[in-house]
């Protein structure tokens, strides 16, 4: 069995933080878990290795946690996993102390204690923490190592107030994370103070309650205005460029659309009235046929000569040449022209 289970198997009932994670951490002052398991020096190298088997290794941080980030998250998880079963103590300096040894806070004991409570690598927060630790503190609670970062920390007359816990062999150092930390947001804050007064300001605080004058508070809400109308008028040119945009994709596709009609009406257009196109073989063949119609059939020029008997003298010949008649309008006109023509016969006879 490794040490870890053996560790859980044998974990008093004074740590219920290690296990559970639906619930803040508890202060230490407001518990009555204390350890009661026989509390041994412990070296590094043990701890390491998951030793003592009956109770986890008790670690402590502390600091002062002003604007809680992700900076300070990621220091206590170092120091929760500094070894295989750790039991995490996080000591909160109060504002006292900080006011007098560090400077002003922005936000306060109460707010700093909480912040660290919802931390999920707590596992309990003292409260009032000492600025140096004292080995009086360090026994009443327990700590068997102190985490922090490795840089010197002067403060209070001491050039590191770690000094005497590193001697005892009780300091495991942390990393520090880069770009990161309460001094730096202060300044984005300071060095951007116009543009998050005027955000307050349009979120609805008085001027008094950010400490603003009457002057500067006319000044920002100008500038709230000023950056609305902005606003406005971007928004404005950007649904212009995407109508414009719009227009000329139709355009585009009209284009596109009216070459390709163009180009079949000439081709249709070529094939009825091009040199070979239907339309003029159609057209020549009506032509030919109206001509047809319309010309008239030719009569003979001449008609052959009656033989006349030997005793008469030839007569002249005539030539018959058409006679265009028009249909009888009545049946007496038609029975007077037949007379007509049979007595022209005789006359010839």
């Amino acid at each position: 069995m490794s040490a870890t289970l053996l560790s859980m198997a044998f974990l008093p009932t004074e740590y219920p933080r290690v296990w559970t994670l639906n619930a803040p951490a508890p202060f230490a002052d407001e518990t009555s878990c204390q350890c009661q398991a026989p509390h041994e020096k412990l070296t590094i190298a043990q701890a390491r290795l998951g030793t003592p088997v009956d109770r986890p290794v008790r670690v402590y941080a502390d600091g002062i946690f002003d604007l809680f980030h992700s900076g300070h998250a990621r220091a206590l998880m170092q120091a929760k996993t500094l070894f295989p079963n750790s039991y995490l103590l996080v000591g909160v300096c109060s504002d006292d102390l900080t006011h007098k040894f560090k400077g002003f806070t922005v936000m306060n004991e109460a707010e700093r204690y909480e912040a660290l409570r919802h931390c999920r690598y707590v596992d309990e927060v003292i409260r009032d923490a000492p600025w140096t630790l004292t080995p009086e503190f360090l026994e009443k609670h327990k700590i068997d190592f102190v985490a922090h970062d490795d840089i010197p920390y002067s403060s209070a007359g001491s050039d590191d107030v770690y000094k005497h816990i590193k001697e005892a062999g009780m300091f495991v150092p942390t990393q520090r994370t880069e770009g990161i930390s309460t001094s730096d947001i202060i300044t984005r804050i300071v060095r951007d103070y116009d543009v998050y007064a005027r955000r307050n300001l349009q979120r609805g605080y008085t001027a008094k309650e950010l400490n603003v004058s009457f002057i500067n508070e006319k000044k920002y809400r100008f500038q709230n205005q000023v950056d609305k109308m902005k606003e406005k008028v971007k928004n404005v040119e950007e649904r212009s460029k995407e109508f414009v945009n719009r227009v000329e994709e139709k355009s585009h596709d009209l284009i596109q659309k009216w070459e390709e009609k163009s180009r079949e009406f000439i081709g249709n257009f070529l094939e009825l009235f091009g040199p070979d196109g239907a339309w003029k073989q159609m057209f020549q063949e009506r032509s030919s046929r109206m001509l047809q119609a319309l010309s008239p059939k030719q009569s003979p020029v001449s008609s052959p000569t009656r033989s006349r008997s030997p005793s008469r003298s030839p007569s002249p010949t005539f030539a018959w040449l058409p006679i265009k008649t028009s249909p009888p309008s009545s049946p007496k006109a038609a029975s007077a022209s037949i007379s007509s023509l049979s007595e022209g016969d005789e006359d010839e006879k």
